[in-house]
């Protein structure tokens, strides 16, 4: 009798409370209502999201171990030992692991109070890759820091502070967004930098990746249309120069227009091509975990860039649309921690956590498009899942600062300060 005394008057209560205290935000998947009358305590984190990051990430050590278990038998890797990607993999995963939970610690404030060093702390990294001795270049480009037994890529750390800089930025540049020059063009300068380090390693694909993600948070920082359409002109226009200045990227275009041509199966079409191969070897279950043969020397960087077309072989159809649905989701939650958020007047924080979101769905969308034949190849990994310490750690450390956000919001929306 007395639990159901106890809802009734929690009902009664929710009758008589006026509509402005309500706030109509959405608390995991159910919509609640927050009052200042409700205690505040530990409210919390999106759990869900926790949960398929989990499961990207231990789906992707899996995959890391098949794609390379056979490397050592190239004579190219053979110092290797069969397991040498997936412990150096595993190893990664808990330094990100670490420092993820560390990240989590930090408030949001300090973030935002601390994006503009971060910032340059990356553009030094990214200065000092090209230094000689210092870079260490693999396959003809210049973009590792060696740190012990360990490489760093800067290009990835430049990605999260970029969009740590562009989400400070647009809250202290709120007053001026509807003027271009005083609004967007320092930004974009800041871009421009970024973009020129980037070209010289080079790494356009990184580039690509940074430009959207600053777009993406000034459009959803409130620059009107004219603005955001005059920017976006301007970078189809600097991708497209730059394609067409390069012998090497116009190959790729036309490598990718036709691949299956005798001059570019064996050439620049030889990845695309193998690894159509393997998915189309998948079918719709695939040909089981461990079976893929493409990973057999045929396909190159079958663990990173091409980790798609090893899932489409050994788990068909069903594995890829597996992934696509993780990421979508991931996606989606990410977009909306960083709405709830902004509705709790905390533009900086739901800036950062859309913009993790557009950086996480882009890069997926580049790979998986690159690996389905549907976008020209591109070196860009699948977040969380393809073989790469630096990624893996930053993007851990990303959606950390993410789940951050989403404790301080629901600690608010409980009555609880941050």
């Amino acid at each position: 009798m007395s639990g159901v005394a106890s809802r009734i008057s929690t009902w009664f209560s929710s009758l008589t409370t006026p509509a402005g205290d309500v706030l109509p935000v959405r608390l995991g998947m159910s919509r609640r209502a927050s009052t200042g009358s409700v205690p505040s305590g530990n409210t919390g984190f999106d759990q869900p999201l926790v949960w398929v990051t989990v499961a990207l990430l231990a789906w992707g050590l899996v995959m890391v171990y098949s794609a390379s278990i056979a490397m050592p038998e190239n004579p190219r890797f053979a110092r290797y030992t069969h397991t040498y990607f997936l412990v150096r993999h595993a190893a990664w995963l808990v330094i990100a692991f670490v420092a993820a939970l560390l990240a989590f610690q930090v408030p949001v404030a300090t973030w935002e109070k601390s994006a503009r060093g971060l910032f340059i702390l990356s553009l030094v990294l990214l200065a000092l890759v090209l230094v000689p001795h210092v870079g260490k270049v693999v396959y003809g480009a210049r973009r590792w820091i060696s740190v012990g037994p360990l490489s760093f890529q800067p290009s990835e750390l430049a990605k999260f502070t970029v969009l740590l800089y562009a989400a400070d930025y647009m809250v202290r540049k709120m007053d001026v967004k509807e003027r271009f020059f005083r609004a967007v063009l320092p930004m974009g300068a800041a871009v421009a930098v970024v973009g020129v380090l980037l070209l010289a390693e080079p790494d356009m694909g990184a580039f690509m990746v940074i430009a959207v993600i600053a777009m993406g948070i000034l459009f959803l920082g409130g620059v009107n249309a004219r603005m955001f359409f005059l920017i976006a002109t301007i970078l189809l226009v600097a991708f497209g120069l730059m394609i067409a200045m390069s012998d090497w990227r116009r190959e790729r275009i036309f490598a990718y227009l036709d691949p299956w041509s005798e001059a570019n199966a064996l050439a620049k079409g030889y990845q695309l091509t193998h690894s159509l191969i393997a998915i189309g070897r998948g079918e719709i279950f695939g040909v089981g975990l461990g079976g893929s043969i493409e990973k057999l020397h045929w396909l190159p960087e079958a663990h990173t860039d091409f980790l798609l077309a090893v899932i489409g072989e050994e788990f068909g159809l069903v594995g890829v649309v597996c992934v696509i649905g993780l990421f979508f989701w991931m996606t989606r939650r990410l977009i909306h921690i960083g709405r709830q958020a902004i509705a709790l007047d905390r533009v900086f924080a739901g800036l950062v956590a859309q913009g993790v979101g557009i950086w996480m769905g882009f890069q997926a969308f580049i790979n998986m498009g690159v690996n389905l034949g549907a976008l020209p190849t591109k070196g860009l990994t699948l977040p969380l899942m393809s073989y790469g310490g630096s990624a893996i750690l930053v993007n851990l450390i990303a959606i950390a600062v993410v789940l951050r956000i989403d404790y301080e919001s629901r600690s608010m929306m409980h009555g609880g300060r941050v």
